[in-house]
Formats: structure tokens, C-alpha cells, sequence
């Protein structure tokens, strides 16, 4: 499997929590409170997923590129 094509997984993965995430926060006005504040430390957590997903997907795809700045997060 190249960069790029791992890229691609990435990216169907960050899509995959992105629309998690929007369903979860449409039925967080409705709950009590208690589930409440169960509910935003897992959008939170899923938030951080996708970002990370995100954020991978794109260092994979432009590895080679010469221009591309790299994220200095998940560089050495």
C-alpha cells in the first residue's frame, strides 16, 4: 500500500467520524444532563479523531511533495 493510497483510507475514515460526530451533536440538546456531559467527552474525543484522521490524510498524501511544509506533529 503506497502513502497516497493510505491517504485515501484516511480521509474515508475522517468522513466516516465527521458524520458521526454532526449526528451525535444534533440529539445532544435532548438529554439530561448527566448524559449530557457523557456525551460532549465523547465528541470530544471523536473531534480529536477526526482531526487526527484529517491531518494524516493529508501529511500521506503530499509526503513527497517538495513544497509541502510538514506538520512538524508527525515529523522526527
Amino acid at each position: 500500500m503506497t502513502l497516497f493510497e493510505l491517504s485515501i483510507e484516511y480521509r474515508a475514515q475522517a468522513e466516516v467520524l465527521r458524520t458521526r460526530i454532526r449526528e451525535l451533536q444534533t440529539r445532544l440538546p435532548e438529554l439530561e444532563p448527566d448524559q449530557r456531559s457523557t456525551m460532549e467527552a465523547r465528541l470530544r474525543m471523536l473531534t480529536a479523531m477526526w482531526r487526527e484522521a484529517r491531518d494524516l490524510a493529508v501529511f500521506c498524501e503530499r509526503y513527497y511533495d517538495r513544497g509541502y511544509r510538514r506538520n512538524g506533529r508527525y515529523t522526527i
